[in-house]
């Protein structure tokens, strides 16, 4: 049985610890449940574990917007305070809380 448990939280701003790119988290896999085409797109150097929490991110650099699936080694918590400028972020999370997180504007059943 698969015992894993996230790092991060829905809501939290997080960077790429290799990428220049942060982003706040709204979904999470709690192992690799992606394509194995993508999987197979990342340099055998760089492919990480499948075995460990991936992250659905509402993504940004100085340039684009995008959605991002990043594995939770190459995450760290964002520390900058800034908030994220996502298009889409109104439509899952609520205004930033100032402390790099977004509170979800939907409830879980």
């Amino acid at each position: 049985m698969l015992k894993t448990q996230a790092k991060f939280t829905l809501g939290q701003i997080v960077r790429h610890k290799k990428h220049p790119f942060r982003g706040v988290i709204f979904d999470v896999d709690a192992e690799f449940s992606n394509t194995e085409e993508w999987y197979d797109n990342i340099p055998a150097e760089s492919r990480p574990n499948r075995d460990q929490p991936f992250y659905h991110l509402l993504a940004e650099n100085d340039e684009s917007y995008y959605v991002a699936y990043v594995s939770e080694q190459n995450l760290a918590a964002d520390l900058t305070g800034e908030p994220v400028d996502h298009p889409d972020l109104s439509a899952m999370f609520g205004d930033y809380d100032g402390r790099g997180k977004y509170p979800l504007q939907f409830d879980f059943n």
